[in-house]
């Protein structure tokens, strides 16, 4: 502890208050458990620190053992995006899938669903839904983890998803505030722009936000991008004018606002953490998320940073004891919630199947396989998503499954494809993308396998907006377990269960 925040307890149990810090591993460190107990408000978890869903809970268990109901906070979109299920893929269908079936009831039970099991993990903030109307097709960072393209379709699911969740006791927060859909650029990695003007954000991007306010959402979260008529050269992550005086002034938010990851470079390569959670907190948010990487020096950094800000004068002590009151309302409203609930068991993993099953689509009539053989183009990795398993290898049999990177050029593609077309000779095809829309190689690839096997079968696990003609299609809205296996039941290559 440096002596600038140990003269000073009082601003740095403040500062303690408003952050939710990661740490590795599957065990609370020492230091994680003594700041909980001195107020810290909370943590984040992400995969690395999921081994499996016993070890889950008991970590949970020695987190709520050092204080009272702090906030665990947790990246759990369901779909493509999943932090619990990292190492298997997740039970429940995606956004993109709910969707496209548009029942907003089933919506509705399925984040239900997911809240259960989150609840019953000892996890009361999940930081979803994401209610981004992806309205981009060539969006990198979105794409399957919003309900659609259509602001009011988005809006009545992002209504029906935050109260599923919060039905279960697991605190919503809408994301990412005013809209990332309209992009395409990664914030992870630069700052994006949506350079619109604020009356097609009105009208485009704000009206999920507004229904899921209405809706009771507990916290919204911040993009870290930049729309120029209404944060200037700032990111919205950053700006007073969206946080203060769009999102609590003119929608009326009044529950807590909560960073993205403060890693991310869109605002760690400009500012540096401590920096960015300066002038994130000045801005208006209440909740800090430093992101997955970081550590305890950086948790004590941004600490620092946030009293040394208070003493100067450039944070008011005054933002810092409000944002630290909205974190302990949030605080009070998910003790709340866990006493109010029944007994919380596991979530529906069949619902979720279920809703896979119903979001996938077949164009045309696929042929009876015949010892089917599977070539599956992976695209490059979505830092949103991380390393999660997907597609179709877990329904192939030993030789007929190939894999192929998305580092193949497009100069080695005719041999590849040549060499494809001899393994599968004597059997079915199936040919597997992921958002083939946004991605040429595959694109060439599966005209060339096709110009040779007609009879082969394209299946797209991301967002079906690229369909080649006269082809046999399969779209499943999603890359996610429950999405492979109600897409392998379509093929024939697993039995219903």
């Amino acid at each position: 502890m440096t002596q600038e925040i140990a003269a000073d307890p009082v601003l740095g149990r403040l500062a303690e208050a408003i952050l939710i810090p990661p740490f590795p591993g599957g065990e609370a460190p020492e230091w994680v458990r003594a700041a909980l107990a001195g107020g810290l408000a909370g943590v984040t978890l992400f995969g690395p620190n999921v081994q499996d869903r016993r070890q889950l809970a008991g970590l949970t268990a020695s987190l709520r053992s050092a204080a009272i109901e702090p906030v665990i906070a947790i990246d759990e979109e369901g779909g493509d995006v999943t932090r619990i299920s990292h190492q298997t893929g997740s039970d429940y269908p995606g956004n993109a899938a709910l969707g496209a079936i548009d029942d907003v009831d089933l919506t509705r039970s399925v984040y239900a669903a997911l809240g259960a099991d989150l609840a019953a993990l000892g996890i009361n903030l999940d930081l979803a839904p994401a209610v981004d109307v992806n309205t981009a097709a060539d969006n990198p960072v979105i794409g399957t983890r919003s309900f659609g393209d259509d602001p009011a379709l988005v809006a009545r699911h992002a209504a029906a998803a935050v109260s599923g969740l919060q039905l279960a006791g697991v605190a919503a927060c809408a994301k990412h505030f005013p809209g990332h859909g309209s992009t395409t650029l990664d914030s992870h990695l630069v700052l994006a722009t949506v350079d619109a003007p604020l009356s097609v954000l009105r009208d485009r991007d704000l009206p999920p936000f507004e229904a899921a306010i209405a809706a009771g959402v507990r916290a919204i979260m911040p993009s870290h991008l930049r729309v120029p008529e209404l944060t200037g050269d700032l990111p919205a992550s950053l700006s007073r004018r969206a946080q203060t005086d769009l999102l609590r002034g003119e929608l009326g938010f009044t529950g807590v606002i909560v960073s993205d990851g403060l890693e991310m470079r869109a605002v760690s390569e400009p500012y540096g953490i401590p920096e960015a959670a300066v002038l994130a907190v000045i801005a208006g948010t209440d909740l800090l998320c430093l992101g997955r990487d970081q550590d305890h020096v950086s948790f004590l950094a941004v600490k620092e940073a946030l009293v040394a800000a208070v003493r100067s004068g450039r944070l008011r002590a005054e933002r810092l004891e409000e944002a630290a009151a909205r974190v302990a309302e949030l605080r009070e409203w998910t003790a709340t919630a866990a006493a109010d609930r029944p007994a919380v068991g596991a979530g529906d993993a069949a619902l979720g199947l279920a809703a896979a099953r119903r979001a996938v689509t077949v164009r045309g009539a696929p042929l009876q396989l015949r010892r089917p053989l599977i070539v599956q183009f992976v695209p490059p990795a979505n830092l949103a998503v991380g390393a999660v398993p997907w597609g179709l290898s877990q329904f192939a049999t030993a030789d007929g499954y190939q894999q192929v990177s998305s580092a193949t050029t497009s100069e080695d593609l005719h041999s590849l494809i040549s060499g494809l077309l001899d393994a599968a000779e004597d059997r079915s095809l199936i040919i597997v993308v992921r958002d083939a829309h946004r991605h040429p190689v595959a694109r060439q690839a599966v005209q060339l396998l096709l110009s040779r096997r007609p009879d082969a079968v394209v299946v797209e696990m991301g967002l079906p907006l690229w369909q080649p003609a006269n082809a046999s299609y399969v779209a499943s809205y999603g890359a996610g377990r429950t999405n492979a296996q109600a897409t392998a039941e379509v093929l024939g290559l697993v039995t219903a269960r």
